[in-house]
Order: structure tokens, then C-alpha cells, then sequence
């Protein structure tokens, strides 16, 4: 900002295991969605190195981070980010669609996704016909549409009411548990937590603590 540098994160350092549910808590300013947009490759850090899948993923080209975010990432945004002139099927297949996937074969796996997260009778449906806890289970299912390794979910819940927080919630753990996709989510809520597999803690750009859950809802912080 000017002559002042603004340091969102200063040296985070940790490993995520593949099919963790992943929880990144810690006040207002802390750093929590410049570390999603990092982990997303949505932005670049200015030092430090990441690694996804075994892949240097700040070495590839443009070309390269676009195509792999779109093969093996999916994205939750705490706004939606629903194109408001399509509907809920049309919003979900676009991502198979700029895949290069067939027409058919993009509408099938769209409208499947839109029956596992239970709208499959909202399809037709513009985003102001939705209420706002379907339209972020459209999200979720544009997110996971692809079949996506990692589903980074930035607040998903903020703009929701706690019973269909926890609907959203609920939803995430049993697509974790069953399709095993590693979720790594940003929250601000406690109670959130006992969704978690282990939950990382930012201060002021820093890793504050690790908690583990070794039952869900019950962290043994380190």
C-alpha cells in the first residue's frame, strides 16, 4: 500500500493430508482467505514454495494453473458467485463444459451432482428463485461437479442462518466421508469446528496453533 508493505501472511508453514477435513480459523485480518486464494492458486505469494498433489504448482505457467485448478480444484465462495442469468443446472455444468466435455456428458454429470446435494427439482431454477441456502448448495455442487482432488470453501456458511449452516455443514462432512475429497474450509464460527479434522489457527499472518481432533468437536491443540 504505497510505501508500506502489508504482510497478509509471514512464513505459514504446514502439510495437509489427502481426504482431511480441514478447518482455517482465527480473527478478522488474521490471513485467512489470502491463504485459500494461495492454496487455490488463485494468488501467488511473494516467497516460499507450494506443493499440491506432489506438483511445484508456483512453478507452472498460466496456462498450466489454469488448467489445473479446473482438473483437480474446486471453489466455494462465501457470495455464491452464481451467474444470475443461468440457471442452477447451467451455473453447475459450465466447469465440465470449459473442460471440453461432451454436451450430454456435462448435463448428466451436472444434474447428478444437483440430486446429491438434493435440488435436482430446482434444475430450471434462475439464482433469485433460489433462497440462499440452495443457491450455496449450487455452488457446492459447481464446486464438485469436476470430481475435484481439493474443495477450498472461503466462509461458506457467513451469509446463512445457523440451521442451514449446519445443513451445509452436514453436507460437506458426508461428501468428505463418502467421495474421500480433501475440504480445506474458512470459518469464523466455534462451533464449526467440531466438523473438523483438525483445525489451523492464524494470528496476525502466523500459524497460532493446530488443533487435532481425534474425535470430531474434541481438538487437542499443539
Amino acid at each position: 500500500m504505497g510505501a508500506v508493505d502489508v504482510n497478509a501472511l509471514r512464513g505459514v508453514s504446514f502439510e495437509i493430508e489427502d481426504g482431511e477435513f480441514i478447518g482455517i480459523m482465527g480473527p478478522s485480518g488474521s490471513g485467512k482467505s489470502t491463504l485459500l486464494h494461495v492454496l487455490g492458486l488463485l494468488d501467488y505469494p511473494t516467497s516460499g514454495s507450494l506443493t499440491v498433489e506432489g506438483v511445484d504448482v508456483l512453478g507452472l505457467s498460466d496456462r498450466e494453473r489454469t488448467r489445473f485448478r479446473l482438473e483437480r480444484l474446486g471453489y466455494v465462495f462465501q457470495d455464491y458467485a452464481l451467474i444470475g442469468e443461468l440457471t442452477a443446472l447451467e451455473n453447475i455444468y459450465l466447469t465440465p463444459m470449459v473442460r471440453g466435455s461432451g454436451r450430454d456428458e456435462f448435463e448428466q454429470a451436472a444434474f447428478a451432482i444437483l440430486d446429491e446435494v438434493g435440488l435436482a427439482d430446482r434444475a430450471d431454477h434462475l439464482q433469485h428463485e433460489l433462497s440462499g441456502g440452495e443457491q450455496q448448495r449450487v455452488a457446492i455442487a459447481r464446486a464438485l461437479v469436476n470430481r475435484p482432488a481439493i474443495v477450498f470453501a472461503d466462509e461458506p456458511c457467513a451469509n446463512l442462518d445457523t440451521a442451514t449452516s449446519r445443513t451445509i455443514l452436514d453436507l460437506f462432512a458426508r461428501l468428505n466421508r463418502e467421495l474421500g475429497q480433501t475440504i480445506v474450509m474458512v470459518s469464523h464460527e466455534e462451533w464449526h469446528q467440531q466438523y473438523f479434522d483438525r483445525v489451523i489457527r492464524l494470528e496476525d499472518g502466523l500459524v497460532d496453533q493446530v488443533e487435532h481432533q481425534d474425535v470430531r468437536g474434541s481438538p487437542v491443540r499443539t
